[in-house]
């Protein structure tokens, strides 16, 4: 037991060791408040074990003093049962304990992974575009459990120490005194050893976790599809397995001298244990021997030595242990604790049937910069996800090369956008790559709320109406069509959760899919592979326009991409969309040319402005970017 606590307070040294807060202590015990029936229970448990922990010794103490010499069969007998019995009994305890332990510990976990989801549900892209996903799935998973061995483990152990150290010492001093003061002095010899290997072995374990962390890292970023893709396509399969194979031997020659510099530790604390034992019945056997107590005393005495000594060194590194936890809760915290840029209103509206009217106000949007890092790298003691890059092993650019590379793009990327579309219309936007086009878009569904101005639709402001509202009258496709590792079915379903076959079918029909699918082994319960790579992209698009009919939202907000496509696939799109943006309010992104011609208003965007706007023939009279577009991309791509 005095082992384990000596290496895992070796592990998180103390020159290192994080600081709590009463406040912070406070809130995390709210935590615990819907288990504190559970929690008293196995508080009680653990005052049981350490009565029964307690007993042993004082019977072996009894049949070796009086019951042995006095030759009391009926007594010995009585004793040895109850030798038996109590290990019976302190198992038992042990199973219930563990039980309400679990359910203490998985319940907290419970409780922060759905409160951590929830609220990064409620983060706007902005976050999302400027947070590693890795760190996201760190805190749902290491930090959630992290946090939860504090409530369930850490704090569990120290009562359970402090309980054990009181009561072994008390039970000592009555049998003696004298050998109650070798025991304890012994202790100091303990911390002593942990302290001097305290930095090397600390050094290793984190070495190690970092090794794991970049091989880990490896097999992330080369194993997905895109990753194995870009492997085969190149022919790097032999290349990624010998830098796979160097990570790997640095993670397993670090294992073995980690292992090594422990054993010498584990030496060094069985030396000590074993001096303090001699000296217990070297000195003890001296008093026997002078008759100040019996050789019973001195057995008893070698019984609780082992036990001391384990909750004694448990409760020296406590403080680190439960500190090293509260990084986790911190880390959780960060995130609940984000305020949400995108937020709704108490008496925020419902829309319902929408007319479709969409209305840009002098609106402005800027990418904010130093947001870049919403979330804080705060270091984990003793954890394996500080690792910035995968393949090099080197570190990101200095600060100053990031800012000249950010200062050579504009720093607003919309400036006083202005339009009208009416209930039905069709708004074009064109422009060159980086003018902004993919922003307004964003704005609609209230991916990312404006700077300044306003945007309306049907006279309502979007900050006035519900999220979910808003999101029910839109329906966006965007250039990348994202589709979940699941059939064809469920990805459909996803628009509307209680759809059937029948209007599947009708939304596929529509979309021009349905006949592909029905060829298909498995028809609409065929599975789309990860990110849908076992499509093509003309059918991805096809499934996306699918899901957008079945959602049949009044306004439609598309990127039609097709310069990627086949002229069929880009032909069963084209018939789609015309079929998808009828009787709707549609602003297309436009690519081709009989788009921009069927539109009702054609918006010119050039670094983030509107710079020209009318119908195809006011354009092209103008003479202006318009007209140079047409020339040199959309003339040429519908010839």
């Amino acid at each position: 037991m005095s082992m384990h606590y000596g290496l895992h307070g070796m592990i998180n040294s103390p020159d290192e060791s994080p600081k709590i807060s009463w406040n912070l202590l406070k809130r995390v015990l709210q935590y615990a408040k819907p288990y504190r029936g559970l929690i008293i229970v196995m508080l009680l448990l653990i005052l049981g074990q350490t009565g029964l922990m307690l007993l042993t010794p004082l019977i072996v103490r009894d049949m070796i003093d009086h019951t042995i010499p006095s030759g009391n069969i009926r007594r010995l007998i009585w004793l040895a049962l109850a030798l038996l019995a109590i290990p019976a009994v302190n198992g038992a305890i042990n199973v219930s304990q563990r039980r309400i332990n679990s359910r203490v510990g998985e319940g907290v976990i419970y409780d922060l992974r759905v409160l951590l989801y929830s609220s990064l549900q409620r983060m706007s892209l902005r976050f999302f575009t400027n947070t590693k996903i890795g760190e996201l799935m760190s805190r749902l998973n290491n930090d959630v459990v992290g946090a939860q061995t504090a409530i369930s483990s850490t704090l569990v152990g120290i009562v359970t120490q402090i309980v054990q150290a009181v009561a072994l010492v008390a039970v000592m001093l009555t049998l003696e005194w004298r050998l109650t003061l070798i025991s304890v002095a012994i202790l100091p010899l303990f911390i002593l050893a942990a302290r001097l290997l305290g930095t090397r072995l600390r050094d290793m374990a984190r070495k190690q976790m970092e090794a794991n962390a970049r091989m880990n890292a490896m097999m992330n970023e080369t194993l997905n599809i895109g990753g194995i893709l870009l492997i085969k396509l190149f022919g790097r399969s032999n290349l990624e397995v010998s830098r796979f194979g160097e990570r790997a031997t640095e993670v397993r020659d670090m294992g073995v001298q980690r292992a090594f510099t422990g054993s010498i530790f584990f030496a060094i604390i069985g030396l000590i244990s074993a001096a303090g034992t001699a000296l217990v019945y070297g000195l003890g056997g001296y008093y026997v021997i002078e008759g100040a107590f019996t050789i019973g005393t001195i057995v008893a005495f070698g019984a609780y030595l082992g036990q001391i000594y384990g909750a004694l060194q448990g409760l020296a590194n406590a403080p680190v242990e439960f500190a090293t936890s509260m990084v986790s809760f911190e880390r959780v915290f960060e995130v609940i604790d984000l305020p949400a840029d995108i937020c709704e209103k108490e008496d925020a509206h419902c829309l319902q049937e929408s007319r479709g009217e969409i209305v840009f106000d002098d609106v402005s949007f800027n990418y904010e910069r130093g947001d870049e890092r919403l979330l804080s790298d705060v270091h984990r003691y003793g954890s394996m996800d500080n690792v910035t890059t995968v393949l090099s092993g080197s570190q990101p650019a200095n600060e100053d090369d990031e800012a000249v590379s950010r200062s050579q793009a504009r720093s607003v990327a919309l400036e006083g956008i202005s339009f009208r579309a009416l209930p039905g219309q069709l708004v074009a936007l064109v422009g060159p790559s980086g003018a902004g086009k993919t922003t307004l878009t964003y704005l609609i569904p209230r991916l990312y709320d404006p700077n300044s101005g306003s945007i309306r639709i049907d006279g309502h402001d979007l900050r006035n109406l519900t999220l979910e509202s808003l999101s029910a009258q839109i329906g966006m496709v965007t250039q990348e069509t994202y589709l979940f590792h699941d059939t064809i079915r469920t990805n459909l379903q996803y628009a509307r959760l209680n759809a059937t076959q029948q209007e599947l079918e009708q939304a596929c029909k529509i979309a021009n899919i349905h006949d592909f699918i029905q060829a298909l082994p498995d028809g609409y319960n065929t599975i789309v592979g990860e990110r849908g790579y076992r499509l093509s992209g003309g059918e991805k698009q096809r499934l996306a326009l699918a899901r957008v009919i079945l959602k049949d939202p009044r306004i439609l907000v598309l990127d039609e991409a097709t310069s990627s496509l086949d002229s069929e696939s880009e032909a069963l799109i084209q018939d789609a969309l015309s079929k998808v943006m009828s009787q709707r309010t549609s602003i297309v992104i436009a690519h081709r040319l009989s788009t921009i011609l069927a539109a009702d208003l054609i918006l010119i965007l050039d670094r983030g402005r509107i710079v020209e706007r009318g119908t195809h023939a006011d354009l092209l009279e103008k003479g202006g970017l318009y007209a140079t577009l047409y020339k040199t991309q959309f003339h040429k791509a519908d010839r």
